[in-house]
C-alpha cells in the first residue's frame, strides 16, 4: 500500500462493542503565506510533520448520535468536527435523515487553539471511522474531497508524516523523511484564532504587494522580539504578526532558544512554540524549566509515515490495548 493511501483505503469497519483510535497532532516547519486567493483564503506553502501528541477518540454503539468530550472547550455539538464529518458520510452513504447508532468520546489532549491540528485531526479520523461503518466502498479521493469540505488541514491528517502542502495546505505531497526529532513543546494561554493570525499578517502585509517586497520589508522591519526563527532556511511567516499581539509568544520562543533548543518555532498560526533538541534529556530539561501556569509544555517527538499509520489503525475497545 502506497504512502499516500495507507490511511484512506477503503474498508468495511465494525463497530462491536466500540473502537479506539488515535489523533496525532502536527507541527508547521515551514509556512510560507504567499497571498490572498480569488476564494479569500490564504495560499500557502507549509511542511507539515506528524508528532506524538495525540486525542484518543472512542467510538461507541448508541441509540442516537452523541459526541462527549473530557475537555470542556472541546465543543460537542454540530461545530465539531467529528460532528461534521458524520454528516458529510452519512449523506454520502445515502441514508436518509440524521446520523444515529453511534457516541464518540473525545478525550481531548492536544489543546486548542495552539496551531497542532487537533480539531482538524479528529475531523479526519472521525472520516475514516466512518466511512469504514457507513460507506465502505467509498473512494480514497472522495473521501479527500469530504475532508477538504471539512478544513484546510484535514486532508494532511489522512496521510501524516512529512508532507508539503500547497494552496490552502491542502494538495499534498510526501517528502523524505529526515531523523526523529525530539520537541519541548510549549502552549501559552489562551490559544490564537486562525482567523485572527491571518488577519494580522494581513494588516502587516497588505496582501496587495507583490510577494517579493512583501518578503524584503519583512526582513527589513521584523524586530528582534518578534521571534522569527530560520532553521535551514524556514520560516513561518505568521510569527512576527502574531506575536506582535501576544508578546507572552516571543517570550515562550525566547526561553526555548535559552534553553539551547537548536531552533525554536511557532507551529501554524500558535499559539504553540516548539524547540528541538538533540536528545529527550534536554528537551524534557526545558519542559520542566519553562512550564507554568499559563504556560503548559509537553516533550514530544516527530514521527515517521509508516508509525503514523500503524498507530493511527482503529482497534477495538476490548483489544486490551488501551
Amino acid at each position: 500500500m502506497s504512502r499516500a493511501t495507507a490511511l484512506d483505503a477503503p474498508g468495511r469497519l465494525r463497530l462491536g462493542t466500540g473502537l479506539v483510535l488515535r489523533a496525532f497532532a502536527k507541527i508547521n516547519v515551514t509556512l510560507e503565506v504567499i497571498g490572498v486567493r480569488p476564494d479569500g483564503y490564504h495560499e500557502l506553502r507549509t511542511v507539515f510533520r506528524s508528532i506524538a501528541l495525540h486525542d484518543r477518540l472512542i467510538f461507541e454503539p448508541a441509540p442516537d448520535f452523541e459526541i462527549q468530550a473530557n475537555d470542556p472547550r472541546c465543543p460537542t455539538d454540530s461545530t465539531n468536527l467529528v460532528w461534521r464529518a458524520a454528516e458529510l458520510v452519512w449523506r454520502a452513504a445515502r441514508r436518509r435523515g440524521a446520523p444515529v447508532g453511534v457516541r464518540v468520546r473525545i478525550d481531548k489532549r492536544i489543546p486548542s487553539g495552539a496551531g497542532l491540528g487537533g480539531g482538524s485531526s479528529d475531523g479526519a479520523a472521525a472520516l475514516r471511522v466512518f466511512r469504514g461503518l457507513w460507506c465502505p466502498t467509498m473512494s480514497a479521493s472522495r473521501l479527500h474531497d469530504l475532508a477538504m469540505t471539512l478544513g484546510a488541514d484535514v486532508p494532511y491528517f489522512l496521510r501524516g508524516g512529512t508532507v508539503l502542502g500547497l494552496d490552502r495546505g491542502d494538495r499534498l505531497f510526501s517528502l523524505t523523511e529526515p531523523p526523529r526529532e525530539w520537541i519541548a513543546l510549549l502552549f501559552p494561554e489562551p490559544g490564537v484564532q486562525t482567523q485572527d493570525a491571518f488577519k494580522w499578517w494581513d494588516e502587516e502585509h497588505h496582501v496587495r504587494r507583490r510577494r517579493q517586497r512583501r518578503i524584503h520589508k519583512v526582513e527589513q522591519t521584523a524586530s528582534p522580539r518578534a521571534g522569527v526563527n530560520r532553521r535551514d532556511g524556514a520560516a513561518n511567516d505568521l510569527e512576527a504578526p502574531v506575536v506582535a499581539h501576544r508578546h507572552d509568544i516571543a517570550q515562550a520562543l525566547a526561553r526555548l532558544r535559552d534553553q539551547q533548543a537548536l531552533a525554536a518555532t511557532m507551529s501554524g498560526s500558535g499559539s504553540a512554540c516548539c524547540g528541538f533538541f538533540a536528545n529527550r534529556d534536554l528537551a524534557a530539561r526545558a519542559a520542566v524549566a519553562l512550564r507554568s501556569p499559563r504556560c503548559r509544555t509537553w516533550v514530544t517527538r516527530t514521527i515517521s509515515v509508516l508509525a503514523y499509520v500503524r498507530a493511527s489503525a482503529p482497534t477495538s475497545l476490548t483489544a486490551g490495548r488501551h
